[in-house]
């Protein structure tokens, strides 16, 4: 005998045959696109890598030759000393642990860790002494500029400066600046805004006093 389903029946077979036909169709499709995927993550990622790369490597050949330049345009000294003379008389002796000298079109020294300066009389004895904690010299123009707590003794009258920059013009022999100073000396403290004064501290000049306190000499050793 030959069974006949009824046609309900065959079309309940049909759809479930085509739902399996269709679940193993889209199994087989998603593990091939997804390979395919995967295969696209990976080379995007590897290009980006080697973009990187060779990004990276770009620039640190930049640094490199910038580094080699910069060497070639600083030069670096240790405890430095150095004379300045007239009519072979030492009348300035500088001091400092660092002396970076800039080699460009305007060449300048710099004194990152502090500077000393000595001025020597005309019997090349101690004048007065210059202390700060940077300093730089101009070249050409012939200009030093020290700052950061600088001090400034003469050592024949007993007087003391303190400001916290001067400019010492070596042409001219002068000494000067145009921020607040104060100076201490035997009998009284003055307090100016500016001054300039000769390069061994032997005079000077007050631009704009702002204030005098009268001290006792047994004092002055505590200023």
């Amino acid at each position: 005998l030959i069974r006949t389903d009824s046609p309900v029946t065959c079309r309940r077979r049909a759809r479930t045959l085509l739902k399996i036909i269709s679940v193993d169709f889209m199994d087989y499709l998603w593990r091939h696109m997804r390979s395919r995927i995967q295969i696209g993550y990976f080379g995007l990622f590897s290009a980006f890598f080697l973009l990187c790369f060779s990004a990276c490597e770009n620039k640190m050949e930049e640094v490199q030759d910038l580094s080699e330049k910069l060497e070639h345009l600083v030069e670096t000294a240790k405890e430095v000393e150095i004379f300045y003379s007239e009519s072979a008389d030492v009348k300035v002796r500088l001091q400092a642990p660092v002396l970076l000298r800039h080699k460009t079109d305007d060449p300048y020294a710099e004194f990152p860790d502090g500077v000393n300066v000595t001025f020597f009389d005309d019997s090349l004895k101690v004048g007065s002494v210059m202390t700060a904690g940077y300093g730089v010299r101009r070249e050409k123009q012939q200009l030093t500029s020290v700052q950061r707590n600088v001090v400034w003794e003469n050592k024949r009258k007993m007087e003391r400066l303190e400001t916290e920059e001067l400019v010492w013009d070596e042409k001219n022999k002068k000494i000067k600046t145009d921020k607040f100073v104060k100076v201490t000396t035997d009998s009284e403290i003055i307090m100016s805004e500016g001054l300039v004064a000769e390069q061994d501290f032997s005079s000077y000049e007050f631009l704009n006093v702002t204030g005098r306190i009268q001290v006792d000499e047994d004092r002055y050793g505590d200023y």
